[in-house]
């Protein structure tokens, strides 16, 4: 094998990941309480320094050639920052000020139920009164339960989640934060769901509303990143065309009787 093609070859993936997530990012601007996500990469160098200090295979003689120089895809991660809050002057419209979730009661279309964690509090009232999300998925209360409401009274949502109707406490609004974010995995646009190992911890925040988080993606940012991520993609397919006329000539001119 040719190693400068296999070199470029896996640039261009590396590239098109990174075009790929970047173009999720975009989609979801205008995601309410959606986090920005981005992608790693792994050099040659990185990945060797890692082999040469494997020990799972210490009886096994390892030679270069075993790894591919070029790039490899790492992970992607998320990026928490808080987003800019925006004013609706709706009560049901809730942000977050501080590290932490809504907890939602999420039904799927096979009818079973999970508990999900989401920054969009974009809620509403159904017609029996309870609180839910826009797509119809109960809110928890900090009890773990449905919270019901008159839908014919009034009512206020202070910074600790209490909802109060005719000055009585009907309810307090149910949030939790997590000790290590890498125990989250993404579910749709903005639910997450916990993976096993995951620890929870009292949530540290204030509950603003007639407010609701938008999505900490920097338009122009984004739009920077992908001119960038373009111009990477189009040097690499330049060096495999500039490999592949090389492979030409030798293949066709070098050894010709003349």
């Amino acid at each position: 094998m040719v190693k400068g093609l296999y070199t470029a070859y896996t640039g261009m993936i590396n590239e098109q990941n990174r075009m790929d997530t970047l173009a999720n990012n975009l989609a979801n601007v205008d995601t309410t309480g959606f986090k920005k996500e981005g992608a790693t990469s792994q050099a040659f160098g990185d990945i060797l320094k890692y082999e040469i200090k494997d020990k799972s295979e210490y009886y096994l003689t390892k030679r270069m050639g075993a790894t591919n120089p070029g790039v490899r895809i790492g992970e992607n991660y998320t990026n928490w920052d808080e987003g800019s809050f925006h004013e609706t002057d709706n009560t049901f419209d809730l942000a977050l000020s501080g590290a932490g979730f809504f907890r939602i009661e999420f039904t799927d279309k096979e009818g079973v139920t999970s508990t999900k964690y989401t920054r969009d509090g974009s809620f509403t009232l159904n017609q029996l009164g309870d609180l839910v999300t826009k797509d119809g998925d109960y809110v928890l209360s900090d009890m773990g339960t449905h919270i019901r409401l008159d839908p014919n009274m009034s009512a206020s949502i202070n910074t600790m989640g209490e909802i109060y109707q005719d000055d009585e406490l009907v309810a307090t609004i149910g949030t939790t934060d997590f000790v290590d974010y890498n125990f989250l995995e993404h579910y749709g646009e903005n639910l997450w769901q916990t993976v096993p190992g995951v620890q929870e911890q009292e949530a540290d925040v204030r509950i603003l509303s007639g407010y609701l988080e938008q999505s900490n993606v920097n338009t122009v940012e984004e739009m920077v990143n992908m001119i960038a991520i373009q111009r990477q993609y189009e040097s690499n397919q330049k060096v495999i065309t500039t490999i592949d006329k090389t492979l030409q000539i030798a293949a066709n001119d070098l050894g010709r009787p003349g």
